[in-house]
């Protein structure tokens, strides 16, 4: 029996540059809304049609292939609505934007199947539920505060995330790492997964291109605020660009070091707080800008740092 389907079909052309490409891999790229499983899912269904014709993943493409994805209605997910509290910083028919508080895991997933940001969202608007992930367009690691946008509609979720790979959105974090940074600067290191160590991140040769921008706010001797401007969005960027310059975040289980575990450098979590938000209204293209402070636990962290300095000044 065929699949059901789930949405409209829609039909692009593949870019003569993705010529030797899996027909997986490419979707991936260019249908950037949807997680690469899904549109395996899809190819496996019969659902992805290349020139007419059903293709595996590994199909090899040559550019030029006229590619059909019909969306397959997929079986009802648990992830049920859940009365979390959420600090909504501004909401309109086609967008949300969240300050997230650290400690939220963003989506489900193993090992938090409930509790999550997108939990609380199908509470708050049982509509999301119609949304690949719940409208949400990029997410924040759990242990990560700050702001986050949130589509409502399908025509917002794809304009996010466009101008998102289209670096058309400006995400600045608040960071306070280990060290003395004395300068600005940008760190453009490709990220792909630590060769060993699986569940991490690091700057490895064959990586995906990333760039971040730094800007020092405060400099405290043992430690320093930095401004950091993402022009890329990769998994655990800014950690591990940071890390990658002997200046790890304060607190980052992670990629952080043994150094201020104790003292005025103690830290639960790492110091990372998406602050503000620039991104151009999905419907209506006016320009949106949104400031979150850094949360209280933060900002004490920062008053203890600055007063211990200004005592060994």
């Amino acid at each position: 029996m065929p699949a059901a389907v789930a949405g409209p079909a829609r039909t692009l052309v593949i870019p003569a540059g993705f010529a030797g490409r899996r027909l997986d891999q490419a979707l991936a790229e260019l249908v950037p809304n949807q997680s690469r499983s899904r549109l395996q899912q899809w190819i496996a269904a019969g659902a992805v049609r290349v020139d007419g014709a059903a293709a595996a993943a590994r199909y090899k493409l040559r550019g030029g292939e006229s590619v059909e994805i019909a969306p397959v209605e997929e079986p009802a997910l648990a992830d049920a609505p859940e009365d979390i509290p959420l600090h909504i910083v501004h909401e309109d028919t086609d967008l949300i934007v969240i300050d997230k508080p650290a400690g939220l895991v963003v989506h489900p997933g193993s090992g938090n199947r409930a509790g999550t940001l997108l939990n609380a969202l199908l509470h708050h608007a049982p509509a999301l539920a119609r949304l690949p992930r719940a409208g949400i367009v990029h997410r924040l690691d759990k242990d990560t505060s700050g702001l986050m946008v949130v589509a409502r509609t399908a025509a917002a979720q794809a304009a996010l995330v466009h101008d998102l790979a289209a670096h058309e959105v400006t995400r600045e974090y608040l960071a306070l790492a280990h060290g003395d940074v004395e300068r600005a600067m940008t760190i453009d290191a490709p990220i792909g997964r630590h060769p060993t160590q699986r569940t991490s991140m690091a700057v490895v040769e064959r990586g995906k291109p990333a760039r971040t921008h730094v800007r020092v706010e405060e400099r405290f001797g043992m430690a320093t605020l930095l401004r950091c401007r993402l022009e890329t969005g990769r998994t655990h960027q800014i950690r591990v660009h940071l890390a990658a310059i002997g200046h790890p975040i304060v607190g980052d289980p992670a990629y952080g070091t043994r150094r201020g575990r104790g003292g005025v450098l103690a830290f639960d979590r790492q110091a990372l707080h998406a602050t503000v938000l620039k991104l151009r209204h999905p419907a209506t293209g006016r320009a949106l800008r949104f400031e979150a402070p850094p949360p209280a636990d933060f900002a004490s962290l920062i008053e203890r740092v600055r007063a211990q300095a200004s005592a060994h000044a």
